[in-house]
């Protein structure tokens, strides 16, 4: 059965990126350890899989920074499924990781991958049937308003020596369309191979997606509202954004001073030119909404705020201090959107520094926002919004996001005095905190509840995914073997079914 689009009533999942689980190349990825973690959901009463943006990185491995608002992450793909497919043999399959590292070695990964997919691709060519290539054809047809342009800057960055495109000579830099076609041309088997890759991607998640939904289980995804500066859609999309004439960013987007870092977030990414943007429909940004819930059921817009306003700052500054809010599209681009595509399924992420206008925008809307335990503690005793208590309805609750320490290291670096309020607060024990945080946060009127896999496991800070302000050490964590059984998905399970999830 397909799961619904949209939120449910008195449902609950578990956050966890595809990454972190196990597999073949030292990370997990769309084949049988995805389906496994689908029927650890089915079996703990579970009915969503939350997981961080599925974009092929384009720095540090960020899923924050892709290289494309719409091409997939290759190292996702299963190599199990290409040998069911008879892409690739058994005995070409490297072994599972018997190491039980918590951490993923991307590089390595990545060199082990690329390998397997010109395997692939070369198995393809030579032997797939007209029925295979038709799906294959009707994939590029389908998907060509991203996927030439991806391709395209894919093989001139290799061409080039994987330069930033500013860095790329003129014409290519550019877009001459003479000079394009010609390297088009004398490009097709590259540019074949980067839309194969992607074809597997997609045919592996509609077979993922049909798993999880025949198991009743949805599927949310994470749509980050910026792009990196080198990006396939910044130099097809120019126009867009707000650059100079070589292609460089004026404004860099980012967050002031907050919960997080008292430097603000630099991040780097280029604003949008929301006047030109909209002058065409705001075409680029439906297109995006398009194919985001085309893949998942339910869509977390990351940094909501900035379609109100964004924390725009200077190229060239150091920190994010020195910036400045810059006006969003506010509602008009949601009411534009929802003209072309319907209801839009979104979860709207309302945290940080939320301003008036942002509150506003996001209940015109109608969109759900976020609550986060973690930021419940250490002001008013009992006033915050953050606490389970003062939930509403129509939100979703988090014990914590893939952005905070894991729920037992948060707590062991809080004052003794806070650490008191919250074993009071959750009736808890040192030992059992995550356990009580979790039962909290079912037990609330929220609609949603998610909890990240490291807190249904307990575990302490160095298994966090992501610290804020930081560029390495991060995305990394992996799940042990057999972490999946016994105790712990018990004890989920149990307290799912108690408060009605």
């Amino acid at each position: 059965m397909r799961s619904p689009k949209g939120l449910k009533r008195r449902s609950s999942g578990v956050l966890l990126h595809p990454t972190s689980l196990r597999g073949r190349l030292g990370q997990g990825g769309l084949g049988p350890e995805a389906r496994l973690f689908i029927d650890f959901l089915s079996d703990t009463h579970q009915s969503w899989w939350q997981m961080l943006p599925l974009n092929a990185p384009a720095a540090e491995y960020s899923p924050y920074r892709g290289e494309s608002a719409f091409a997939a992450n290759p190292l996702l793909i299963s190599p199990d499924d290409l040998a069911d497919w008879g892409l690739l043999k058994g005995k070409e399959l490297p072994g599972f990781d018997k190491t039980d590292l918590r951490v993923v070695d991307f590089r390595h990964a990545e060199r082990l991958m690329s390998a397997l997919l010109k395997k692939a691709f070369r198995t393809f060519e030579s032997e797939s049937g007209a029925d295979e290539r038709r799906f294959f054809d009707d994939f590029c047809s389908e998907n060509a308003f991203w996927l030439e342009d991806y391709a395209l800057f894919k093989a001139i960055a290799k061409h080039t020596g994987k330069k930033k495109w500013t860095l790329w000579p003129a014409e290519l830099r550019l877009r001459h369309k003479s000079v394009l076609n010609k390297f088009h041309a004398t490009s097709q088997h590259e540019i074949r191979y980067i839309c194969f890759v992607q074809y597997l991607f997609h045919r592996q998640w509609s077979e993922l997606s049909a798993y999880a939904h025949a198991r009743g289980i949805g599927l949310i995804g994470d749509l980050p509202i910026f792009v990196d500066a080198d990006s396939a859609d910044v130099w097809s999309n120019s126009a867009y954004f707000q650059l100079d004439t070589r292609g460089r960013p004026k404004m860099l987007a980012g967050v002031p001073p907050d919960y997080f870092s008292t430097e603000g977030q630099f991040w780097g990414n280029p604003l949008y030119d929301w006047e030109r943007l909209r002058d065409f429909g705001y075409d680029w940004w439906i297109q995006r909404f398009a194919h985001n819930t085309r893949l998942f059921d339910l869509v977390r817009i990351d940094h909501f705020r900035g379609f109100a306003a964004a924390w725009g700052v200077p190229a060239g500054s150091r920190t994010a201090r020195n910036g400045k809010w810059m006006p969003g599209p506010g509602e008009d681009l949601f009411r534009r959107a929802e003209e072309v595509l319907g209801s839009l399924p979104v979860i709207a992420e309302d945290l940080g520094l939320i301003t008036p206008d942002v509150v506003k925008l996001r209940r015109k809307l109608s969109f759900p926002g976020m609550r986060v335990l973690q930021f419940g503690f250490g002001g008013p005793t009992g006033k915050s919004i953050h606490l389970p208590h003062r939930y509403i309805r129509r939100s979703v609750a988090y014990t914590g996001t893939h952005d905070n320490d894991t729920l037992q290291g948060w707590y062991r670096s809080l004052p003794r005095k806070l650490r008191a309020e919250v074993r009071t607060y959750t009736r808890s024990v040192h030992a059992d905190i995550h356990w009580g945080c979790i039962q909290a946060v079912w037990a609330s009127v929220a609609d949603l509840a998610i909890v990240p896999m490291q807190d249904v496991l307990g575990l302490g800070s160095e298994c966090r995914m992501n610290t804020p302000g930081t560029s390495s050490g991060n995305w990394t964590w992996k799940l042990k073997s057999c972490e999946l059984d016994g105790a712990n998905a018990q004890r989920l399970a149990t307290i799912t079914e108690l408060y009605g999830r």
